[in-house]
């Protein structure tokens, strides 16, 4: 009777380690944007592969669960298993996060996106605290790509309806003048091609996938190693599903997530960058760039921005100054 009982235990223990997991995994933009061909389909096939096929991971990409900013309940609430989402499309929700979006603090994607990490470690566990997070990252600098006259100073978007991502980049749109539109990226194209905005802010990675240096006329950047603005994503995982997992599997996704897979995401941003400038340079559009110098102006016309969140993080009980210096900080830290 002992030795029947072992045997069941054992073949019960067989079963469960031979259990199969299907899961759904959704993001916003189609599958040969540069994140999703480059990271996010990539990881998916490593965990599929490491899993020995235990984990099936379904991909359903362009919004086909939920609309953009659905996407981080949707996870949450299990419409989707796994997402990759923008925290900037539910503006105010989590405030915390915005450090790294505000005017000038962020770099190339590679190492912000490991700081960006590393924040999130230290400080934005309990924000994101509905899903269990594999990656925290950012994209490279944004820029502004513009449809008729182009950006050449401080004062050239006065009056002009412009596209962008997160609140703190329609703040400081507002603050130079412009008459800032949020919408998901996605929007974007139509939105051009109907006049409904006449530019974005947007890093060059994703335009080759809406096609954007068809639809604008030029492209205005900044010298330096800060851009103008970055926006944070999130790749994360239903808490419940995550439970449920074997401990072997577990330990699969675990390896696959934190701040090297946040790192392999950034690098994917870059990289998709330089193949998104290429393609603006072959359309023959036209190219501007502001100096460091001329920087200054834009960072002392956008600094309302980053006082505001100071103060909003002190208003919650917060240290701001010291959130946002330690964001300086670690971005330093990994650009060396």
């Amino acid at each position: 009777m002992k030795k029947l009982l072992v045997v069941m235990f054992v073949m019960m223990l067989g079963l469960a380690l031979a259990q199969e997991f299907t899961l759904k995994m959704g993001y916003f933009l189609p599958e040969q944007a540069a994140v999703p061909a480059n990271f996010l389909n990539p990881w998916a096939e490593k965990i599929m592969e490491e899993s020995g096929g235990r984990i099936k991971i379904d991909i359903y990409p362009s919004s086909q669960l939920t609309p953009p900013p659905a996407i981080y309940d949707g996870i949450k609430d299990g419409v989707m298993d796994i997402g990759w989402g923008l925290p900037g499309y539910t503006p105010g929700r989590f405030p915390i996060s915005e450090v790294f979006e505000l005017p000038f603090i962020a770099g190339k994607a590679e190492a912000t996106s490991q700081a960006a990490w590393e924040f999130y470690d230290h400080h934005l566990r309990e924000e994101f605290g509905d899903v269990y997070m594999i990656v925290f990252h950012v994209h490279g600098p944004g820029l502004f790509h513009i449809k008729g006259k182009p950006v050449t100073d401080l004062f050239s978007l006065a009056g002009r309806a412009i596209r962008a991502p997160t609140r703190s980049m329609n703040l400081a749109l507002e603050l130079i003048g412009a008459e800032p539109i949020g919408m998901p990226v996605p929007q974007v194209p139509e939105a051009i091609s109907r006049g409904v905005i006449e530019g974005t802010v947007l890093p060059y990675e994703v335009t080759t996938s809406l096609k954007l240096s068809e639809l604008v006329d030029s492209h205005t950047s900044f010298e330096g190693n800060r851009a103008m603005y970055t926006s944070t994503f999130f790749f994360a995982m239903n808490k419940d599903v995550y439970d449920r997992l074997p401990d072997d599997l577990k330990a699969i996704i675990d390896q696959n997530s934190g701040l090297e897979a946040s790192k392999w995401a950034g690098i994917a941003m870059d990289e998709g960058d330089v193949v998104g400038l290429e393609a603006a340079q072959a359309s023959g559009n036209e190219f501007y760039s502001f100096t460091e110098a001329e920087r200054e102006q834009w960072i002392s016309a956008t600094q309302p921005v980053v006082d505001g969140w100071v103060e909003m993080m002190n208003g919650a009980g917060l240290d701001g100054e010291a959130l946002l210096q330690e964001a300086k900080d670690l971005i330093a830290k990994y650009e060396q």
